[in-house]
């Protein structure tokens, strides 16, 4: 059936166009702010599974050698990811083996195998990151900055780089 101005009236308006347009831009919204959810979610289990791991090849190189591996005087307070990449060389050389610089375990004892998105950096300077791209925080300086602690500590800052973040990180404490 044709309308009064002589067009056909199962066509769409350009308001129920609009309408349908900006239903499905919300639902898109929704959607992408799921998936960011989802994703740093998972990332923060990667974390908290790989620093369970460090801290037992940590404890089986103490078992081995008698002392954890020393540390820079990096402190578990520090909130700056950037700052970490020294001890995370260390924590790499350590669990790894990698006494020569090469990115390869051994010619030393391995403690642990990590994988290819693990590891960060060039040659010689590789180190253990984690699932956000920054460096693992590693100390076995004592809470205070002075002297040895007779542990270790381990962290991720999950992203965050700021002090207010401290409450999100993920750690062996």
């Amino acid at each position: 059936m044709v309308g009064r101005c002589g067009r056909d009236e199962a066509a769409f308006t350009v308001v129920e166009l609009l309408v349908v347009m900006s239903i499905i831009l919300v639902l898109a919204g929704l959607i992408l702010a799921t998936s960011s959810y989802v994703h740093n979610k998972g990332a923060r289990s990667r974390a908290e599974a790989e620093v369970a791991a460090m801290s037992a090849a940590l404890e089986n190189y103490k078992a081995d050698n008698g002392v954890y591996p020393a540390s820079t005087t990096l402190l578990p307070t520090e909130a700056n990811p950037f700052n970490y990449q020294t001890a995370s060389m260390i924590l790499f050389k350590s669990l790894t083996g990698d006494t020569d610089s090469d990115g390869q375990p051994g010619p030393g004892t391995s403690y642990m195998a990590l994988k290819p998105n693990q590891i960060g950096g060039t040659s010689p300077a590789f180190f253990v990151k984690d699932p956000f791209g920054n460096s693992y925080g590693y100390s076995t300086v004592g809470p205070t900055g002075g002297g040895y602690n007779p542990t270790f500590d381990l962290w991720s800052t999950s992203g965050g780089t700021s002090s207010a973040d401290v409450a999100k990180w993920i750690k062996n404490w």
